[in-house]
């Protein structure tokens, strides 16, 4: 089979600049054949996506991907480490993806490398350091930043990496890769014009943070820009029909009313609540009637906005760390959301070379008739978050869609 090129993305929505990262890794590594997994209806950041998984998989198919897989939520809710390694097991057990591509706001693929190889091995004098800035009472992404520039003793070079969110992901990619043996080759493509936080538009090009600002202002004639056509004219359908959700604001009363139901006992039992956390996020919500000012009392130095937001989703999601501890002892399943023509011959050689992989077409068929439980509850969290995620249109707030949904076939 020709050179195939898988992408991990969120697409949220699908811009101008994953355009460029898709015709760019096209060009510079031959590949005839793309294959995407991508977060579903809510993402890594601890938010919701603007609208639903499977226009976003049609705004991909568009526009150049012939296969979107969709990434578990249990991963795509989950740290970048977690994120990282889920997405990589689902493209590595399709044993056809030769190139993995991924963004990046650099262009020194080496010392994206050099991190990951000192995230693998750990080495102790890394490891000495990292326990010694924790013990600063800073949060654990700013302690690790920390670790690593001393330990690889480069703090100009490494500074600028460590500060951009898509390097970080990048390096976790990396790490993932080489955790796994992997045999897809990495390749980076960076960013065009603008990063994923920034609220500018240059030229054709705008974050998707800036793209969700443009939405909720209703600034339409700047989001045309930014956008593909195709993918332009399915968002703005979306919009029309009130099939979108800004923000997980639209979900406070939900969080905060479970946060009030809970004991302090289980809060202790969602992922990345440690240290006594469980407290101070109990008293918040008894306290308090929004989501921001929740947020606002609980985050500090050592605990980020996006670390208590997706804390907020797995409270939302009903997601608790045993949940996460068993979504890491299986490779999960592929669940396709759609594809093309040449997505479709993919997904013939897929199931020729590797006959066992957990391949999910029909929610119902897959749930009726597999027999591992980690998986079944892994899909249940899908189409849970579906059901949850629909609550937050402004009409035909449609539960099941999971299981009536038909696949993008373009």
């Amino acid at each position: 089979m020709a050179t195939v090129l898988g992408i991990i993305a969120e697409y949220n929505p699908f811009h101008n600049g994953h355009l460029y990262q898709i015709e760019e890794a096209k060009r510079q590594t031959g590949a005839e054949y793309v294959v995407a997994i991508m977060s579903g209806n809510f993402t890594q950041r601890g938010n919701t996506s603007l609208i639903n998984k499977w226009t976003k998989a049609q705004m991909a198919i568009e526009n150049g991907v012939d296969i979107v897989l969709e990434l578990p939520t249990i991963y795509s809710i989950s740290s970048a480490e977690n994120f990282a390694q889920g997405a990589i097991k689902v493209l590595d057990s399709l044993k056809i993806v030769d190139t993995l591509c991924f963004g990046t706001e650099t262009e020194d693929f080496a010392a994206l490398n050099n991190i990951a190889n000192v995230l693998y091995n750990e080495p102790k004098e890394y490891s000495a350091i990292l326990n010694h800035e924790l013990g600063k009472g800073i949060s654990f992404p700013k302690a690790r930043e920390n670790a690593l520039m001393m330990y690889l003793n480069d703090i100009k070079r490494y500074a600028n990496i460590l500060s951009g969110s898509n390097n970080i992901l990048g390096i976790e990619y990396l790490k993932a890769l080489k955790k796994l043996k992997s045999d897809m080759k990495p390749f980076s493509v960076q960013r065009k014009k603008v990063y994923y936080n920034d609220e500018r538009i240059i030229d054709e090009f705008a974050s998707s943070t800036a793209i969700r600002k443009l939405v909720a202002m209703e600034q339409y004639d700047d989001l045309r820009k930014v956008m593909p056509r195709n993918s332009y004219m399915l968002l703005k359908e979306e919009i029309r029909k009130g099939s979108y959700v800004l923000d997980l604001i639209k979900y406070e009363k939900e969080i905060i009313y479970q946060l009030r139901k809970m004991t302090v006992e289980e809060i202790a039992q969602l992922p990345d609540v440690s240290e006594g956390l469980e407290n101070l996020i109990k008293n918040a919500a008894n306290s308090c009637n929004s989501l921001m000012e929740l947020v606002n009392i609980i985050k500090s130095k050592r605990y980020t906005q996006t670390r208590i937001q997706r804390i907020l989703l797995y409270i939302l999601l009903g997601i608790t760390k045993k949940d996460m501890e068993n979504s890491k002892k299986v490779v999960p399943y592929a669940r396709v959301l759609g594809f093309n023509a040449k997505g479709k011959e993919m997904l013939s050689d897929i199931c020729s070379i590797n006959p066992k992989i957990q391949m999910v077409t029909s929610v119902k068929k897959f749930t009726d008739m597999n027999t591992n439980k980690i998986l079944r509850d892994m899909l249940q969290k899908d189409i849970f978050a579906t059901d949850i995620y629909t609550l937050g249109y402004e009409y035909d707030s449609w539960a099941n869609l999971d299981y009536t949904s038909k696949l993008i076939i373009i």
